[in-house]
């Protein structure tokens, strides 16, 4: 275990290159499952620059270093997350729009539905799918993410990341292999920094029908009135996991403490109130083993889990 002391040095580097480090922070306040204990440092870097003087500090003060985006596919065991947690928030989330070439440069921790809208507001066509995503640009770059019949593929054309070696790299997208919820940088350890996005000119009333179509789609579909990491399960081959799942008899039915398989949709667990990680976390387990008994699938999690249940320093 490093020694307590690196926390004060984080701290002290932020306030030195003036970026926000906050020691001890509970990470239920920045999951969306609303359930996880203390990380030992949370930074929120504002600047490339910045995560590249944290990923050093980590690398030369041999402390653990983790990486979070808007925290919808994550799961925080409830001790929490030794070491630094960066996270690519709304400090590093600025669009900058070309209205010529109809491009978008796109920092990782903008919200995808903030480009979405800031599209639309541009009349500019081709991010409609993502209104409805509730993550960030780094982690959608990293996963390939799509919805409605559209995906990242669609309109990246490079992207910077911060290579293990703290260095900066720009990807093309030609380099990025894309696939079914994966690219190229999945297992390389790079951090997305940045991404330029090219769309088309398009009708801004046509746009915003879209987003109210997707919308309403969404809101009829998934349980958004509880907190919930999204769909949990990733879709096996030819089949869907909430359909599995709802088969199987657990669809609202599903419980342990406060995490439920939600009513509404079986491809979620929902934090019904006072849920901890263990809870989720043992819910997954039930829900895996029964449709692997009476349905003869084996379900893989979609979602992150982070963090470990030793006590926090």
């Amino acid at each position: 275990m490093p020694d307590p002391a690196y926390i004060d040095a984080v701290v002290a580097l932020g306030q030195e290159h003036g970026f926000r480090v906050r020691a001890h922070e509970p990470m239920c306040d920045h999951t969306s499952f609303r359930v996880g204990g203390p990380a030992d440092v949370l930074a929120d870097p504002s600047a490339p620059e910045h995560v590249r003087l944290l990923k050093s500090f980590a690398l030369q003060a041999k402390v653990p270093f983790a990486l979070l985006g808007a925290g919808t596919n994550v799961l925080v065991r409830d001790g929490g997350i030794r070491g630094i947690v960066c996270r690519l928030g709304p400090a590093m989330g600025h669009i900058e729009v070309d209205h010529v070439s109809h491009r978008m440069s796109v920092q990782a921790g903008a919200l995808l539905r903030q480009v979405s809208l800031r599209a639309a507001e541009s009349g500019i066509s081709g991010m409609e799918w993502a209104v409805g995503i509730p993550g960030n640009v780094g982690g959608a770059v990293f996963m390939n993410a799509g919805a409605h019949g559209g995906t990242m593929a669609d309109v990246v054309v490079s992207v910077t990341t911060l290579t293990c070696q703290c260095e900066f790299r720009t990807w093309q997208a030609s380099e990025l292999a894309f696939g079914y919820r994966e690219s190229a940088l999945q297992g390389t350890g790079d951090i997305v920094l940045e991404a330029t996005l090219q769309l088309e000119p398009g009708s801004r009333e046509a746009i915003e029908r879209r987003h109210q179509e997707i919308l309403e789609s969404r809101r009829q579909a998934q349980p958004l009135d509880l907190p919930s990491a999204g769909s949990v399960f990733k879709r096996p081959p030819g089949d869907y996991a909430g359909r599995l799942i709802e088969a199987a008899g657990l669809k609202g039915r599903a419980r342990v403490g406060g995490a439920m398989v939600s009513e509404k949709h079986a491809g979620f667990i929902v934090n019904t109130g006072g849920a901890t990680a263990a809870d989720v976390l043992a819910l997954i387990e039930l829900v895996q083993r029964t449709v692997r008994e009476r349905m003869g699938v084996e379900l893989e999690p979609e979602v992150r889990v982070m963090g470990d249940d030793s006590a926090p320093l």
